[in-house]
């Protein structure tokens, strides 16, 4: 049965348009799969794109935008249960992977639509911060009317998610990092800048930290005015950043380069000094750390928040308190200066990085997959 080719959906209630960490996992293992000669087909929310990786793209709704866990984000409005059908049953799929906690407008009603012999198997990729987004994952296992039980197999991308699937769903789960392709990240070229060059790639959202950053690297041009900061991305935060560069008088220095095409990411990472990613709270990982790392940026830092510290916990010096601008300009200036540190880091980031790679994820994954449609043919007769 293990070497058997796969009918595989990945679910994912939002856009795959998106570059958000959940629907680069999705792509990332989607191309993946695709390339071990499995069919791999998207069953997801409001997206354009008609294909992937020679995969076919199903979306399955309207999404609205909303904001969960301090954050941008859009949900399904209710799919279709005819189309969902419909495309469960041109798919014949083996085993749907389900991107959770997932929503009982989409993705619930794919799973309650999925033949009785089809496995399921689900990540947890959130790590909720605030109240409200607690009380709002309560209410989900609530809405879901006990569809967990139709799950076989579940997978949480780092400690704080685990335990976020245990606490609030009961539900116990094999911690496997996010994927990157750390191949496509590694084959760029790029010329070094000719000045200190600090790099924020991410939305332009409160939680991600770009007006901290910007506030840190202030105190730090005032003793570098050498250094260059690229913030890279967009969101509501926008216009706040533009006001406070022009208030302060960092439009030489700043360049706010707005959302980068995807095939742009490796080389502008690869050009960092330092790629810094001062997140606040709310980050069940932190996929771009990866992609940093696997561009080969000479620094990576990360806001001190517990998905981050999964990541870089052996590595305390590389996390960051974002809201002390002084502590953080000082930390800036260290790994732009101090070569010894500067070189301890790049290699332990070079070393750290392989263990994420889809070539070492992947296969496990597979691997789960298989244990799941085993588990779920023996139920079944």
């Amino acid at each position: 049965m293990k070497s058997a080719k796969l009918k595989i959906g990945l679910v994912f209630d939002d856009s795959l348009d998106s570059t958000d960490g959940v629907a680069q996992y999705v792509k990332t293992l989607g191309a993946w799969l695709s390339s071990q000669g499995h069919q791999v087909s998207y069953l997801v929310g409001e997206t354009r794109m008609k294909s992937w990786a020679s995969g076919s793209v199903f979306s399955l709704s309207k999404n609205a935008k909303v904001s969960f866990n301090r954050n941008r984000l859009s949900i399904p409005l209710p799919a279709s249960r005819h189309k969902v059908q419909q495309v469960l049953n041109d798919g014949d799929f083996d085993v749907l992977h389900v991107m959770v906690p997932h929503s009982p407008f989409l993705a619930q009603k794919v799973i309650n639509s999925a033949g009785s012999s089809v496995a399921v198997v689900g990540t947890f990729h959130i790590f909720p911060a605030g109240w409200l987004a607690k009380l709002g994952s309560k209410s989900l296992k609530t809405a879901y009317l006990g569809g967990l039980k139709r799950f076989d197999a579940f997978i949480s991308v780092s400690q704080p998610a685990a335990s976020f699937a245990r606490k609030y769903f009961g539900i116990s789960s094999e911690i496997l990092p996010n994927v990157v392709d750390i191949e496509r990240f590694k084959s760029v070229d790029t010329q070094a800048s000719l000045n200190p060059q600090i790099v924020f790639l991410g939305r332009l959202v409160g939680r991600k930290g770009a007006m901290e950053l910007l506030k840190a690297f202030r105190i730090l041009h005032a003793s570098m005015p050498e250094a260059r900061l690229i913030v890279a991305g967009d969101g509501p935060e926008r216009k706040t950043l533009e006001r406070y560069i022009q208030k302060t008088d960092l439009q030489r220095a700043v360049e706010l380069r707005g959302k980068i095409p995807e095939q742009e990411k490796p080389s502008l990472l690869a050009s960092a000094d330092i790629a810094c990613f001062p997140a606040l709270h709310g980050e069940s990982f932190g996929i771009v750390l990866i992609e940093a790392m696997a561009a080969g940026a000479k620094v990576v830092l990360g806001g001190d928040n517990p998905g981050y510290r999964s990541i870089m916990g052996d590595r305390p010096e590389l996390l960051v308190e974002p809201s002390d601008s002084v502590k953080l300009a000082s930390r800036l200036k260290h790994f732009l200066t101090e070569k010894p540190a500067i070189e301890a880091a790049h290699r332990w980031q070079a070393q750290s990085v392989k263990k994420y790679d889809v070539t070492r994820i992947g296969p496990v994954i597979l691997d789960i997959y298989y244990q799941a449609i085993a588990k779920r043919t023996s139920e079944v007769t």
